[in-house]
């Protein structure tokens, strides 16, 4: 099966090699409750890439709810990887994930073509149905249609992106060819990953994303998962994401916390090792330290060098 979007720059800098490639998550500076300072979040991008990460990911979350605790950086996805593109070369830049069933796919089409356009084609898109309740009714959408508008917004801006004067439609509206949406991004396509189950089948999923992003796993079940994925395609990606804290202590066993874990950098050494040896892709560490950029710089010279 053909990868789609495969001469993506940003598809290949993540997954064209046989080893494990890093990214991080955006917020760089790790605030996550109110707005980051923009020129901080740059700086730790332009040394995430020199110190030889292979991602940057923007969260994509509409509204703040203080229940769930996470702005996800505060900043629109679309602007922010611009201002990032304009500040890096060749890092491939990430959405985790556009909330496809509360978003208009021409805008996300265009949005998108945009960024990877000012990129020079470093942008790969994880997408998802969404998790946070009251952003259904601000938007005027029923939770439970959640996995049909996934679908045809997938299929929209695929269609939007592949096709001049598209003739298409759904519950977002319709497209009867007398109307282009451009720009068309550097390629056919741009990468599609859907994120969790998104409210579908491990089958649709293989047949219709060009690979799989999923929350952070215990290792028993990401084997399985991997297992799983493989049964339904052999040649597209499996990505997590994954919180990392370090302990001060670097033989400090792990402690569980919330999609992650607190450990020395030993273990972490060895757990990203084992990722690795399961055939998993690519992981998304979201760093949590009073001091981002050491944290980064640890990461890289410990465990980064040796995968």
């Amino acid at each position: 099966m053909t990868r789609r979007g495969y001469e993506n720059a940003g598809y290949r800098r993540l997954f064209d090699g046989d080893g494990l490639t890093v990214g991080l998550g955006l917020p760089l500076t790790g605030v996550r409750e109110s707005t980051p300072a923009v020129e901080a979040e740059v700086r730790l991008a332009k040394r995430a890439e020199s110190l030889g990460f292979d991602g940057l990911w923007a969260r994509d979350v509409p509204t703040f709810w203080p229940r769930f605790g996470d702005a996800g950086g505060a900043f629109d996805t679309w602007p922010l990887l611009s201002h990032l593109a304009a500040h890096t070369d060749d890092i491939a830049l990430g959405t985790s994930s556009v909330v496809l069933s509360l978003r208009h796919p021409i805008h996300v089409a265009k949005s998108a073509a945009t960024v990877d356009r000012f990129s020079d084609g470093r942008l790969v898109m994880g997408i998802a149905s969404g998790d946070r309740d009251p952003e259904y009714p601000a938007f005027g959408v029923d939770p439970d249609e959640r996995g049909e508008r996934f679908r045809e917004r997938v299929a929209a801006v695929r269609a939007i992106w592949r096709e001049e004067f598209p003739e298409i439609e759904g519950s977002w509206g319709r497209l009867d060819g007398e109307l282009d949406v451009l720009p068309k991004p550097t390629t056919e396509t741009l990468p599609l990953l859907p994120t969790g189950n998104a409210r579908q089948s491990d089958e649709w999923i293989a047949d219709h994303g060009d690979g799989w992003l999923f929350y952070h796993l215990p290792e028993s079940t990401l084997e399985s998962y991997l297992e799983r994925w493989r049964e339904q395609t052999t040649d597209k990606p499996f990505a997590i994401a994954v919180r990392v804290a370090f302990a001060e202590d670097p033989t400090a066993e792990p402690e569980p916390l919330h999609l992650g874990y607190r450990a020395g950098v030993e273990w972490f050494r060895e757990y990203f090792h084992r990722l690795e040896s399961y055939g998993l892709d690519h992981v998304i560490v979201g760093l949590e330290a009073d001091d981002p950029q050491a944290a980064m710089e640890t990461f890289a010279s410990t465990v980064l060098q040796e995968l």
